[in-house]
């Protein structure tokens, strides 16, 4: 068996009940932290709050050398964590089709995801969003500034009055001339709002940093106002908003601070 578990947003307490047993059930637990992570959390959390070992595996101990976590699930109960929900910003559709493959029976553990916390906080109603992107690092896509494939998606967005989730970008393991095991490194909402603000200035947009933890932050305002903050410890994203419904404007201006001459024009 192969159980795929999202951890949630935030620290060890952010499973499900149903994840924490299957969690505590499994012969071996592995986890994946490159494409998200905890932030009120590491290893050493999550292997005391739940009495386990954690394997820890990189991108290419997934995606390229996943027998390792086949060979667990194909002889025992196998488990593998990641932050979030493991089959929707992280996807790891192509290692449970290996695994059926063989033979392996596997199933999902959901949890809760940044992009329904993003609706959830902001008060955007869930319905009311497009197609979502990630924003990497200038350098991560060997250019300048902001891809085409982003500026088009939330421009599509936005024409048909729909919001965007922007994810992102997180380094770990390769940085800016390559492989780097110590290198971790996190986009900040800040310096995401000044990549989108030279195609948008004066566009509203809203930042969620720390979703799911204590001290979660909702800030709207123009991209240019933005990208002069600073919003603290990473996660970090940031919504585009489209056309917006009445409430959801007085959920912007009430929860998230928004400036009432930002949503009048």
């Amino acid at each position: 068996m192969l159980t795929f578990i999202g951890l949630g947003l935030y620290d060890e307490r952010s499973i499900t009940v149903e994840g924490r047993e299957a969690v505590r059930s499994a012969d071996r637990v592995f986890a994946e932290f490159y494409t998200s992570r905890l932030v009120g959390a590491d290893v050493a959390d999550l292997e005391a709050a739940h009495g386990v070992d954690v394997e820890v595996r990189d991108r290419e101990g997934v995606e390229r050398d996943p027998e390792p976590i086949l060979a667990a699930a194909e002889t025992g109960d196998a488990a593998f964590l990641t932050a979030g929900d493991t089959m929707i910003s992280t996807t790891h559709t192509d290692l449970r089709l290996r695994a059926e493959a063989r033979g392996i029976e596997t199933r999902v553990v959901h949890g809760v995801t940044a992009q329904s916390a993003a609706s959830s906080l902001t008060g955007l109603q869930n319905y009311r969003f497009g197609k979502a992107v990630t924003l990497p690092f200038p350098y991560a896509h060997g250019g300048d500034g902001v891809p085409d494939s982003v500026r088009e998606t939330i421009e599509a967005n936005r024409e048909r009055g729909l919001h965007t989730v922007v994810y992102l970008d997180i380094k770990v393991g390769t940085g800016p001339t390559g492989p780097d095991p110590d290198h971790e490194e996190y986009m900040t909402a800040d310096r995401a709002a000044g990549l989108l603000a030279d195609g948008w200035r004066d566009a509203l947009a809203v930042v969620v940093a720390r979703a799911g933890s204590p001290d979660a932050v909702v800030a709207a305002d123009r991209l240019s106002a933005l990208a002069g903050r600073e919003f603290g410890e990473p996660l970090h994203l940031l919504v585009v908003p489209g056309d917006l419904h009445h409430v959801e404007a007085e959920a912007l201006v009430g929860l998230a601070g928004a400036p009432e001459s930002v949503l009048e024009e």
